[in-house]
């Protein structure tokens, strides 16, 4: 009796490391870490392709304008963590509809990994908004297995195709129709597959949701250079606008409170402090500078943020014109 007590009760300290699934059972491979490029499927992926073209990880990518040798916590309002071209979705929606309509099982499956109901999935991603990751991006991805969503830690390239919900947060990568959980912080991990040119886990982007649903993202035009305001939801690109840049002035960092763990929840806090981290080998920071955060104005007509919503991360330097040499790593 006493043996099976101590079972449960180790049990219940070693599986939350690990991170739920939302979709039933562990991560088929707790310690390794996925590295994906942006045409990449996967394992196990629960759809074809639904990217509108590859990916452009060079187009896309922006130098961080500073090393913190650990990853970075973004908020997902944050101007600039994402790109896109103009008036162009980076992905198909409405196809990713039609697969997981037309596979029941799939379909329950990507739902349970969300925390939605089935037939919900529709009207939920035609909420979502599509668009290229600006950076690296570590996230909790997962596989059709068994009949099942299996999570596994992966980071995502930058200029990898994702839709992100009205926080900010990555929750579909559309070139396997992967459903995206957040990060669940883990030391130890083993990268699997081939790195590219300047990856580093230590600087990786990690996204944790905007404090309220986000009215118009600015995201970097990938094709032409400078900032676009996008609406959220599916048919947000077709009306996207140019706008100016964020602010270019920022004090120096903090180190506020590290990232959720799955499942997810929004612990960003508007007082930034230090924390001491539950793993140092993966801690994270997030930067704390004025008048980068959430756009609350449809469309933006300045870059104020939000009262009371400090944002996470200094802005970028404004993009390169579309003909200028890609970044060197």
């Amino acid at each position: 009796m006493v043996a099976a007590v101590v079972v449960a009760v180790v049990l219940a300290v070693v599986l939350p490391r690990m991170g739920g699934d939302g979709g039933g059972g562990t991560s088929p491979a707790g310690s390794t870490l996925q590295l994906q490029k942006p045409a990449a499927a996967g394992p196990d992926p629960f759809t074809p392709s639904t990217g509108n073209g590859d990916g452009d990880a060079a187009k896309a990518a922006t130098p961080s304008p500073q090393q913190q040798n650990r990853p970075t916590v973004y908020r997902g309002s944050w101007r600039g963590l994402y790109g896109g071209a103009r008036k162009g979705s980076s992905c198909n929606v409405e196809r990713q509809i039609e697969y997981l309509t037309s596979a029941p099982a799939k379909n329950t499956a990507f739902a349970g990994a969300l925390g939605i109901e089935p037939s919900a999935v529709p009207d939920y991603l035609r909420t979502l908004t599509p668009v290229l990751l600006i950076k690296d991006t570590w996230v909790t991805n997962h596989g059709y297995k068994d009949g099942k969503a299996r999570p596994y830690q992966a980071v995502l390239q930058a200029g990898t195709a994702v839709m992100v919900d009205r926080k900010g947060v990555p929750r579909v990568r559309c070139a396997c129709g992967n459903p995206l959980k957040e990060a669940v912080r883990q030391s130890g991990l083993r990268p699997v597959g081939d790195p590219w040119p300047g990856y580093s886990l230590a600087n990786t982007a990690v996204v944790a949701p905007a404090p309220t649903p986000v009215k118009v993202f600015v995201i970097v035009n990938v094709d032409e250079g400078g900032y676009l305001a996008r609406p959220p939801g599916a048919t947000g690109p077709r009306r996207d606008r140019e706008t100016a840049p964020p602010g270019a002035t920022s004090p120096p960092p903090s180190d506020p409170a590290p990232p959720p763990a799955s499942p997810p929840t929004d612990t960003t806090t508007d007082t930034p402090g230090p924390s001491t981290p539950s793993d140092p080998g993966t801690t994270t920071t997030t930067e704390e500078p004025p008048g980068d955060d959430t756009t609350t104005e449809d469309p933006p007509t300045d870059e104020t943020s939000t009262p009371g919503s400090p944002p996470v991360e200094p802005p970028p330097p404004p993009p390169p014109p579309a003909d200028s040499p890609p970044p060197v790593s």
